[in-house]
């Protein structure tokens, strides 16, 4: 410690360092003169004297060790508390002895007292609590590295957490900082990570695959030895209790004999068989926690891992690891260790275990045990191949898990294009099918797991049978009946219960580790997924000297986003990918005649398109340089800047940039967090800087309306943002970044004609903020080309044309050609306006952005310093209620949750007849009374009936009624989910419900039943041994009743604390999960601006906040577990001194069977309490899964209004005095609208960013409802900014909720606490009667399609009827036929002409397989322009009369812009069509031109009407986008 510890400078706590100094100079003192006065006594020996000089020198240097323990930590030092609990317990030995051989009058003997009186107050000072000391409060290290050894063995230094814990609802602060440095992210990924990239290079050079799970074992080296050590010890002190049994029944026979045992045997029998249990339970406990740390530190490790790689996953990788798949192996695979980390010690002590029961027995009842045994032996292929099968069903359960989680992940992600094609009940079937598969096997687990249970639960009850059956007939001396006596019986009983345990625990071994093994297959498939190879991009991170060398450097690339061709498998390999497609499609074909649907066509392997996706790339982009990229929907402009990132394959040719990279994705990215936070994305703050990019990206305005500013909170996927919000926010975190390369994918697209102009002028432009930065924009905005320095133009993946505007026009060809066909000014320069200029028309109140319509709105008054959009996950207070149990009860069906509970008291009552029958046996033995076949033949009935029941208890469990639960529960979630209003999935992250669809169905399926199962187990065993102790030892029954009651106290003591910490674990998860779904989704982003090392750290500290909850919640059952079987222990001693005390009014039978039992029900209760409150943490899942089931819904998908025949027939749509907001308490964002649009007319609508263009459409497709309307109300949720009426009846709630914890004897409620929540109550009560003056708000009008009011007709029918062409164009993984057809009710045929219409036929065509090619996550296989067009390809098969279009061109060139209008006007000349548009060229053929501002009409007129008016709204939008003509003035 002198050489290698660090002072921790924290000081000194005299109080306790002088004390223990003192006294343990003492023990020396008072050890030297013993040494001294046992020179002089006649009791002198030389062993006594030289045990005595090594203590002195012992008790020495425990003061130097003292002393620098003080200087370096903060805690009682091990070595030191055990050399005082060693030295005690040898001292009292010592004293018994001395006493007994007559040494007490020798002075050496008083030296010893004085010696063992001061070590005694040396322990109550070392052992003292530190938590109040300076040093302990002062330093920062977590609780665990304060507590002491006694503290760590009894986890008391969780005691101050359980005892807040019963006097008020803990909270995630209450548990900071409680788990080892070693289980942390940055401690435990490091151990892992690093053996296993060994154990990658090495199997790189050796062609094999390395094995992830034994690299985690291994990895944990010398930690499995404390481990093993504390099993081995656990194990071996359960085999001393029937040792001290045999003793003591021996002892109460003795009493029947002329020479009875003395009564000082029997109490010493009946302490050791209590020390025995209570040592058996701390190393147990201790077995546990180490083995559950290592599980957490697995857990933390791993989760690091999948994060980390899916931040470098190639694109191939990307498009096999899907979200879903991904968010599984964190939340289920890497859950697998924790869990089954206890029991892979377990298949090594087993062995070690059986042998000793095998050998006790053997004392017992000879070589008849061995003919037992071979049962157990006979059983082995029988476990081999049910271990194959569980292999096989939980491969195949979590298949279809990551199968329905991807799903979940996408359904939710495209929530609101589901409504708007009113899809739901398309997506509901498609989650069901992966549902049913994995109920099938959940199925065929339970049924096996049934039949399980006869070997494991009965094979103890055969195993006695054979060898008691044995033993009777043929056990003696030479085969001979053997001598049946109670004594035998009833420790054989003992120790085939004994032998019960690592038998019946087999099955669960087997399992977990199965479960365990395939779990980590499945993560190590992942981490050994292809990376992104760092060399595609040669990023120099200096820039050149020489200032006229380019900054980016392209040289005869050759890129793809495949790799050179399909992976190359052998015979093997391929055999089983044959095997695996055929037993796919003999389910689909199962599924399709169970469905009664036609059987699927078996798939054609289709064959991929490895050729490239960019040829011959030659691109030099000199320092300062503005470049356009250009080209037609497809060609490979996003690819050219993929390319440049580094996120395709380079095949040829290489690419090199100089200096800092920065990227603006198509579809802007955005994260969960402030919008400062999004801007300034990790990097140090500057405020002018700051400053300056808020005005150069247009933003300034927003901030102005937003409730908090920029602290503002942005929802997940931004959801309170705009499209075009959405996307100067990402411009402004790029120009925040100050690199000196910036690459735009195509960012104005997004926003309209006003904003486009302010950023080209402020920000990209020639004049604007980057002006000296180099920067290559991607493009469809023509009007621009001419202010660039240089232009690229990009047909079928090559460089078609590339140099300067004027250049590139006298060429006169490809570039040329669009500029004269759909530029109106071609050819013409365009005059520089001036400031004067730029200013008119166009003043700060115009430039105000608000609630784009396509998102939602927020409050413009500035209320609160944070306007939060994500509140905290809501975490429910006190006892998991009874309806939560009979919820899962009725899901189950009470038929099958009654027949359960009946089927365990049976088999129980069954189970003690066994053993009465046994005891009758053993008693009338010898009498001749009845045969051994006699008693034979009942024993085995009986054991054959307990089978039977066995069997069937465990079937109905967990092949029905769980079964039938978890469908129900799953199914109820799922519904509600597909029919919730907009607005919750708005401000609920993705992670939240995602949780619950992964983690908490999970534990749904496969832990409660297994909780349900332990607690009916424990339950009945321990009411059938209190019966059998009562019958056989009445005078047991008086310690029943305190017992009980103390039980339960202990039980309701802790059960407050047990669930508040399972609680706070299941809501630590949904951060990751959230987290991890944002970072999936901005990884380019995240690589391009190097932000990789913020994000793992982010991940790291939510992994960590989690493994700390899970810590504690795990601790908390060992602080449990060692009061329990203390407890269990004094029964167990209570019931051995009672047999002591009625020695001679006891036979020895009746001893034996009350003992027998005494010694399983300490486990049985223990196991009760725990399953108990596990079954209540359990429960919170379904808990959890009701709160979202009972979310108010949307409107009803069908009314019973009846419709006109084929309505809408005409298309007429009317908006009368219309307003609405996007949830209650929110500002509103269309305000009393009226407008009449005439069959088959086609409407223009436009306005600058945020004037409420998309929120008519999502008017009329009843995502918003009318403003104050009953189902505006009835579908609310309490998800908005709330409102001061909700916030006082929150803080009423809340206080109720106090005054009834403090009832509740929850004496800890803190009166600062409750003054706080009066003072809060009265001040919103005041303000709401201030508000009460306020004017209320009128009816939100209504909207009629041919003279229907809509909030009449049923959402279903109403959304099926219109089609839209959305903003964002969403696409769902699988073919392009299902993303077409969901419903699959339409030819080939339709589609190809859909497809041919939207300008996309060749294209599909091209692809392999045509329409059955697969789409990949989020339609990443297609460009955002392809991916539009898909989308018009869905609205040209939907025969309706009335169809919009929300930016539906905005990601597509002017050429094919014009091409899809065309189609337009001929495919729906016959519609009514609404077209909402940036690009004003778009909608100048419109019928009339609707203009919005701030959520109002400001005009309504043919757009020739409003072009004749330079004052108009409409003109100046039109001329900003350069759609006027300029004079030639």
């Amino acid at each position: 410690m002198s050489r290698h510890g660090k002072p921790h400078n924290l000081g000194r706590t005299n109080l306790i360092y002088w004390p223990a100094q003192f006294l343990m100079l003492g023990s020396a003192a008072a050890l030297i003169a013993r040494a001294v006065l046992l020179k002089s006594a006649d009791s002198y020996a030389p062993a006594t004297m030289f045990s005595t000089i090594c203590m002195i020198i012992a008790w020495l240097l425990a003061i130097v060790l003292n002393h620098f323990q003080h200087q370096q930590e903060i805690r009682s030092n091990d070595f030191i508390f055990a050399i005082y609990v060693f030295s005690l317990v040898a001292s009292a030995i010592n004293i018994r002895t001395m006493t007994l051989i007559g040494q007490t009058n020798e002075d050496q003997f008083k030296a010893y007292i004085a010696f063992f009186a001061i070590n005694t107050l040396g322990l109550a000072v070392e052992a003292w609590p530190r938590g109040r000391t300076e040093v302990q409060q002062q330093s920062d290290t977590n609780r665990y590295s304060k507590a002491n050894l006694f503290s760590r063995i009894t986890y008391q230094y969780l005691q101050p957490i359980v005892s807040a814990g019963y006097k008020r609802p803990l909270v995630a602060d209450d548990i900071t900082n409680m788990m080892p440095e070693y289980i942390k992210t940055k401690f435990s990924f490091t151990r892992l990570d690093t053996r296993w990239q060994r154990k990658v290079e090495k199997s790189l050079g050796t062609g094999t695959k390395p094995s992830l799970f034994w690299t985690i074992v291994t990895s944990h080296g010398w930690n499995w030895a404390p481990v093993m050590i504390y099993r081995f010890a656990a194990s071996t002190l359960t085999y001393v209790l029937p040792l001290l049994l045999n003793n003591l029944l021996s002892f109460i026979g003795s009493y029947q004999t002329p020479n009875p045992q003395p009564v000082a045997l029997g109490i010493i029998l009946a302490f050791g068989m209590f020390f025995a249990s209570l040592l058996s339970s701390f190393l147990t406990a201790q077995y546990f926690q180490t083995s559950m740390n290592i599980g957490i530190e697995v857990r933390t490790a791993l989760i690091a891992m999948i994060y980390r790689k899916s931040l470098k996953l190639s694109s191939a990788a990307k498009q096999k690891s899907t979200t879903g798949e991904i968010t599984n192996h964190m939340s289920i695979d890497a859950e697998r260790w924790p869990d089954a980390i206890t029991f892979i010690p377990l298949a090594i002590v087993l062995p070690y275990e059986i042998g000793i029961a095998v050998w006790l027995l053997y004392e017992q009842i000879s070589w008849s045990v061995f003919v037992g045994l071979g049962t157990i032996v006979a059983l082995g292929p029988i476990n081999g191949f049910i271990a194959k099968f569980f292999m096989k069903a939980k491969s195949e359960k979590l298949a279809a898990t990551d199968e329905r989680v991807r799903l979940m992940n996408e359904l939710l992600s495209g929530m609101k294009v589901i409504k708007l094609y009113g899809w739901n009940d398309s997506f509901r079937e498609r989650v069901s099918v992966y549902r049913r598969r994995e109920l099938v096997t959940l199925r065929k687990i339970g049924t096996a797991f049934s039949f399980l249970s006869i070997m494991f639960q009965s094979v103890p009850l055969l195993v006695s049978l054979i060898s008691f059956s044995v033993f009777a007939s043929v056990g003696g001396p030479n085969l001979t009946p053997g001598d049946i006596n109670p004594q035998r019986i009833f420790v054989s009983i003992s120790l085939f219960g004994l032998l019960a345990r690592p038998i019946g625990m087999l099955s669960h071994i087997i399992a977990e580790i199965i479960g365990v093994r395939v779990a980590t297959i499945r993560m190590q498939k992942f981490l050994l997924a292809e990376e992104v190879s760092p060399d595609t991009t040669d990023i120099i991170k200096t820039l050149p000297d020489d200032p006229s060398a380019p900054l980016v450097e392209i040289k005869d690339g050759v890129f793809a986003w495949e790799q050179e061709g399909p992976e190359i498998e052998n015979e093997k390999e391929k055999k089983a990918r044959e095997k695996l497609e055929a037993k796919k499609q003999k389910q689909l074909e199962k599924e399709a005649i169970k469905a009664g649907k036609p059987i699927p066509e078996k798939e054609l392997p289709v064959e991929k398109n490895y050729g490239p996706t960019l040829v011959d790339i030659n691109l030099t982009i000199a320092r300062g340089n503005l470049s356009a990229i250009v080209g037609r929907v497809g060609q490979g402009k996003t690819s050219l800047l993929s390319a440049i990132i580094g996120d395709m394959y380079r095949r040829q040719g290489s690419v090199k940039v100089h200096g800092k990279l920065a990227y603006v994705p198509q579809q802007a990215w955005i994260v969960n967090a402030s919008l400062k936070d999004n801007i300034t994305f990790g990097n140090d703050f500057n405020q002018a800087r700051y400053d300056h990019i808020l005005m150069a990206s247009g933003l300034l305005p927003d901030i102005a309306m937003l409730p908090a500013g920029d602290q503002t909170e942005i929802g997940e996927r931004g959801i309170n943002l705009s499209g075009g919000q959405k996307q100067r926010v990402s411009l402004a975190r790029a120009a925040y970044e100050n690199a000196d390369v910036y690459l735009f994918d195509d960012p104005l697209s997004a926003v309209d004609a006003h904003v486009d102009q302010h950023l080209w002028q402020h920000l990209i432009g020639p004049t604007g903020l980057l002006k000296d930065k180099t920067r290559i924009l991607v493009t469809h905005a023509i009007h621009h080309l001419e202010h660039t320095d240089q232009i690229v133009v990009i047909k079928d993946g090559r460089i078609a044309e590339v140099g300067e505007y004027n250049t590139l026009m006298e060429a006169k060809e490809s570039l040329y050609q669009l500029i004269t066909d759909y530029s109106v000014n071609q050819g013409k320069t365009r005059k520089t306006k001036t400031d004067g200029e730029e200013s008119d028309g166009n003043d700060e109140s115009d430039d105000k952005t608000q609630h784009e319509g396509d998102k939602e709105a927020v409050a413009v008054v500035k209320t609160e310093d944070k306007a939060e959009l994500i509140a905290d996950e809501k975490m429910v207070l006190g006892s998991v209620s009874f309806k939560v149990y009979q919820i899962y009860a009725k899901a189950a069906s009470y038929k099958y949750s009654i027949l359960v509970i009946l089927l365990f008291i049976i088999g129980q009552a069954i189970q003690i007849g066994t053993n009465v029958w046994l005891k009758y046996w053993s008693s009338v033995a010898g009498t001749g009374r009845h045969t051994i076949g006699e008693f034979l033949g009942v024993y085995a009935a009986l054991i054959l009936i307990y089978m039977v029941f066995n069997v069937f208890s465990v079937y109905v469990t967990m092949a029905m009624a769980a079964i039938r639960a978890s469908s129900r529960l799953h199914e109820r979630l799922l519904t509600k989910m597909l029919h919730l209003p907009m607005s919750f999935f708005d401000t609920t992250p993705l992670g939240r419900i995602v949780n619950r669809f992964s983690g908490d169905i999970f534990s749904i399926d496969e832990l409660t039943p297994w909780n349900f199962i332990n607690i009916f187990l424990c339950a009945t065993s321990v009411a059938g041994t209190v019966i059998v102790i009562a019958t056989s030892t009445p005078v047991f029954l008086a310690i029943v009743p305190p017992v009980v009651v103390v039980y339960l106290l202990v039980q309701s003591y802790y059960i407050r604390t047990s669930r508040a910490l399972k609680r706070i674990e299941s809501v630590s998860k949904s951060p990751i999960y959230q987290h991890f779904s944002e970072t999936l989704a901005g990884v380019s982003t995240i690589r391009a601006l190097g932000a990789n090392d913020r994000f793992i750290a982010d991940n790291a500290a939510k992994a960590d906040r989690a493994a700390n909850a899970y810590f504690s919640w795990i601790v908390s059952n060992r602080w449990l577990q060692i009061r329990l079987e203390t407890l269990g222990a004094i029964i167990v001693l209570a019931a051995a001194l009672f047999a002591v005390l009625s020695r001679n009014s006891l036979d020895a039978g009746n001893v034996g069977l009350a003992l027998s039992y005494a010694l399983s029900v300490t486990q049985d209760i223990t196991w009760l309490v725990r399953s108990y409150c596990d079954l209540q943490n359990q429960m919170v899942a379904v808990e959890r899964i009701e709160e979202y089931a009972n979310k108010n819904s949307e409107a009803p998908a069908e009314t019973d209004v009846k419709l006109p025949e084929n309505w809408p027939q005409a298309g007429h749509v009317e908006f009368k005095n219309y307003s609405a907001r996007y949830r209650e308490g929110l500002d509103l964002v269309v305000k009393n609208i009226s407008f009449e649009v005439q069959p088959a007319e086609k409407i223009g609508i436009c306005g600058r960013t945020g004037a409420g263009k998309s929120s008519l459409t999502l008017a009329l497709f009843r995502i918003v409802e009318a403003a104050n309307s009953h189902w505006a109300k009835a579908s609310d949720n309490g998800s908005g900014q709330e409102t001061e009426t909700m916030k006082v009846e929150k803080a009423s709630v809340d206080l109720e909720k106090i005054k009834e914890l403090k009832e509740d004897g929850g004496k800890g409620v803190s009166v600062d606490l409750e003054k706080a929540m009066i003072s809060q109550s009265e001040t919103l009560e005041s303000n709401v009667m201030d508000l009460e003056a306020v004017e209320v708000e009128q009816d939100g009008g209504s909207i009629w399609i041919d003279g229907v009011d809509i909030s009449t007709v049923g959402l279903t029918y109403l959304r099926q009827h219109l089609a839209i062409i959305p903003q964002e164009p969403t696409l769902f993984v699988g073919t392009i036929r299902e993303n077409l057809d969901p419903f699959d009710e339409l030819e080939d045929a339709a589609l190809w002409e859909a497809l041919e219409r939207a300008h996309l036929k060749d294209h599909i065509a091209s692809l392999a397989g045509g329409l059955s090619f697969k789409v990949s996550q989020s339609g990443d296989n297609f460009s955002v322009g392809q991916r539009s067009l898909i989308c018009l390809a869905r609205a040209l098969l939907r025969k309706t009369k009335i169809l919009i279009l929300d930016e539906a061109t905005a990601a597509v060139d002017v050429e094919t812009d014009e091409l899809i209008q065309k189609t337009i006007r001929t495919e729906f000349k016959d519609r009514t069509i609404l077209t909402i548009a940036h690009r004003i060229k778009t909608i100048m053929d419109s019928d009339k031109i609707l203009v919005l501002e701030k959520g109002k009409v400001e005009e309504f007129e043919a757009p020739q009407t409003l072009l004749q008016r330079p004052d108009s709204l409409f003109y100046k939008l039109a001329h900003q986008a350069g759609e006027i003509k300029h004079s030639d003035e």
